[in-house]
């Protein structure tokens, strides 16, 4: 979400009679993907404080109002859920166009008030941006919006020219259940590709602490010696150029850009079908591969396939990387700025 909306603030910069602000107001307020310089960025000046949520939460919205009335943009753009949301409330009765998107899976909970302040303010916003076809159809049910597009994520674009790459496949994710690399583990376990090597780009997240429980599951299916846990990585296009093959088997995405990136570096990518973003991508067998829900046997079968037929593996991938174009980052950025400036047209 992050890097995302980074790019969308790199492009929108450089445009002529444009003035851009930033405002930062989530718990950390840490900037990780670099911004021009020259844009203004407008943080609270107090931490927020989980132990007093509610205080840091009318705090935030206090300041989020006072900012933009100082501001009075002609138009704000906000990502994700819970954001959004204070967002809406903090422009209630400011006649300031707000244009909102939910970056996670579209029929995911967030609990029962997150729920029903997202079915209230949603149909308030000047538009509701959704990552995928089938994200829009839930929210056109759910929020009945004013406005709608549906806007994919920019990818960027991946050398792989003069590399050599490696019997690998790669995985890049967060070590959460939701993403299932244990079964991933399980899966390339039962391959019997001594040559392979599987690598898990990613950390633990969410105080789940899957790391230990999953290089254990690979102590006990004999391929610890196999199954490299890279971590937390700065360098990923390295992996992504020198990988042959990415899985991906989680199953709760909004728009998974490491399946885009790994398309762009010309990998073949064979993928859980989950509810939304995937399928907005992979037209499977042709550009890769879509495997219903947990069918580990599928998985296992079009990983195997890929391992044994370089020829259809690169084709492949050569097809994967020309589809993705259409996620180019100035073809995204065009769009979102287009739709949020629409009500100034």
């Amino acid at each position: 979400m992050e890097r995302v909306m980074a790019e969308l603030i790199e492009d929108f910069s450089k445009r002529k009679n444009v003035e851009l602000n930033v405002i930062l107001f989530g718990r950390t307020r840490e900037i990780f993907y670099q911004i021009p310089q020259e844009v203004p960025i407008h943080k609270p000046e107090f931490p927020f404080n989980d132990h007093q949520r509610l205080v840091s939460t009318l705090r935030t919205i206090r300041f989020l109002r006072k900012t933009l009335k100082k501001l009075n943009p002609d138009t704000v753009l906000c990502f994700g859920e819970y954001w959004n949301n204070l967002v809406l409330i903090s422009t209630l009765g400011l006649k300031i166009p707000v244009y909102v998107s939910d970056r996670s899976q579209p029929d995911k909970s967030l609990g029962k008030i997150q729920d029903l302040l997202r079915i209230k303010l949603y149909p308030g916003a000047a538009g509701v941006i959704a990552q995928t076809e089938k994200a829009a159809s839930i929210y056109k049910k759910m929020y009945r919006p004013k406005k709608m597009a549906v806007i994919g994520n920019p990818i960027r674009q991946i050398d792989d020219s003069g590399v050599t790459r490696k019997n690998e496949i790669l995985m890049v994710a967060r070590l959460i259940r939701s993403k299932h690399q244990n079964q991933l583990i399980r899966i390339f376990a039962g391959l019997d590709a001594p040559k392979w090597n599987l690598v898990l780009i990613g950390d633990d997240h969410l105080k789940q602490h899957n790391r230990k429980n999953w290089e254990k599951l690979a102590m006990e299916l004999g391929v610890q010696d196999r199954v490299v846990f890279a971590g937390k990585r700065n360098d990923v296009d390295t992996f992504y150029q020198s990988a042959k093959i990415f899985a991906f088997t989680s199953s709760s995405e909004g728009f998974p850009n490491v399946i885009g990136e790994a398309m762009s570096a010309g990998l073949p990518v064979v993928a859980y079908d989950c509810v939304a973003g995937p399928s907005d991508m992979i037209e499977d067998g042709k550009n890769g591969y879509l495997i219903p829900l947990f069918d580990g046997y599928l998985f296992a079968e079009k990983l195997r396939f890929l391992i044994d037929h370089e020829e259809e593996r690169a084709a492949i991938g050569i097809k994967a990387r020309t589809s993705i174009g259409q996620f180019s980052k100035i073809e995204i950025a065009e769009k979102f700025f287009q739709f949020i400036t629409s009500n100034k047209q």
